[in-house]
């Protein structure tokens, strides 16, 4: 039987929904952010002669990729290996991942015009995930889980404005003021291009899921609330029917955190700048968090990366005595490329064992 026929029943023996979901996990659930590749030897060399989004579209190489720190490390989930920016190029969005910068998008979007041109995402046009997901879920243990993910609309949005990773947001921001009918038409056609690309890996499987907005740290709290919220609130309003925890996940969102929870979270991922305890008292009770050992920290030695593992967990510890429903050890952010592998391997023991 393929295991992407999992019950409910099934997935809540899963440590990270149990703790994602108030149950009492097997075990303290760990994974991390950008764990499929990058820092693995194993991934570089099946990317050598693969560019990333011919990667992204290949399901036997996403399910490679995806498997492999499953394999290394024994974490507690895999994250489906994608990227933010696949499901703009598969609804046919001129644009290329380029190595060393990111996403560059060929024609960048500016205007109503360049708005109401925006294609929509066809369900068929991922079918190569759905594949995938379904050959990861074949492989998986019965106590992995799978994360689905994507982008939230602000983050894909900042990318179609800009063109490309950008420092300050300007044209992102200008637009956002400036032409705010705008910019609700388009968060309202990335939200619908977003749930499209969730509702496929969660069709096809997906335990949980992610929504990444990387970039929403860059916003102040009324400008969050005003013109980002709505979107991200419909994005997992559209996925609660699947019963399995969302995760909203951003980078240098202490501030943002309570507005990030009350869009829908069941899980509030927390970067390495506020502590868990804290985060909590920010959200308030009845929400798992998420993280949040600074990346960094892996590059700094055995005795270190013990004392902060040690910290992180004590931390959520104090979360769960606030108020949290529970707590998934992870990273404040994704796992740097240069990062030791065995240095990950021994923070899942750590993790496990303390």
């Amino acid at each position: 039987m393929s295991h992407a026929t999992r019950t409910r029943a099934d997935r809540s023996q899963l440590p990270l929904v149990a703790a994602a979901t108030g149950a009492r996990p097997s075990r303290r659930p760990v994974w991390f952010m950008r764990q499929a590749g990058r820092s693995l030897p194993e991934y570089r060399a099946l990317r050598a002669e693969h560019g990333m989004l011919e990667s992204c579209f290949d399901p036997a190489m996403v399910c490679e990729i995806t498997m492999q720190p499953v394999r290394r490390h024994d974490v507690d989930a895999a994250i489906l290996f994608s990227d933010i920016v696949v499901p703009l190029k598969a609804a046919g969005i001129d644009l290329d991942i380029v190595a060393g910068t990111g996403p560059v998008i060929a024609n960048p979007v500016r205007t109503a015009a360049d708005v109401a041109a925006l294609p929509r995402l066809e369900p068929d046009a991922v079918g190569a995930v759905a594949h995938a997901v379904g050959l990861i879920l074949d492989e998986l243990s019965d106590t992995t889980a799978l994360i689905g993910f994507a982008g939230a609309p602000f983050t894909l949005a900042s990318y179609l404005i800009e063109g490309g990773p950008s420092r300050n947001y300007e044209r992102t921001k200008a637009m956002m003021h400036g032409d705010p009918q705008t910019w609700n038409l388009l968060m309202g056609k990335l939200a619908d291009i977003t749930i499209a690309f969730l509702r496929v890996q969660l069709d096809a499987g997906a335990d949980a899921m992610q929504l990444f907005d990387s970039w929403a740290g860059m916003l102040s709290a009324a400008d969050y609330q005003r013109f980002v919220a709505p979107h991200s609130t419909r994005v997992l309003a559209e996925v609660a029917e699947y019963g399995v925890p969302r995760i909203h996940f951003g980078v240098g969102t202490g501030e943002l955190l309570a507005p990030m929870a009350a869009t829908g979270a069941d899980v509030i991922g927390v970067d390495w700048r506020v502590p868990l305890d804290e985060a909590v008292r920010r959200v308030g009770p009845g929400k798992a968090v998420q993280g949040n050992l600074d990346p960094t920290l892996l590059f700094a030695g055995t005795d270190v990366v013990e004392q902060h593992v040690q910290r992180v967990i004590d931390d959520g510890d104090r979360a769960i005595a606030e108020g949290a429903i529970g707590h998934i050890f992870n990273l404040g952010h994704g796992v740097l490329p240069g990062t030791d592998p065995d240095v990950l391997t021994r923070v899942v023991e750590l993790v496990h064992t303390l």
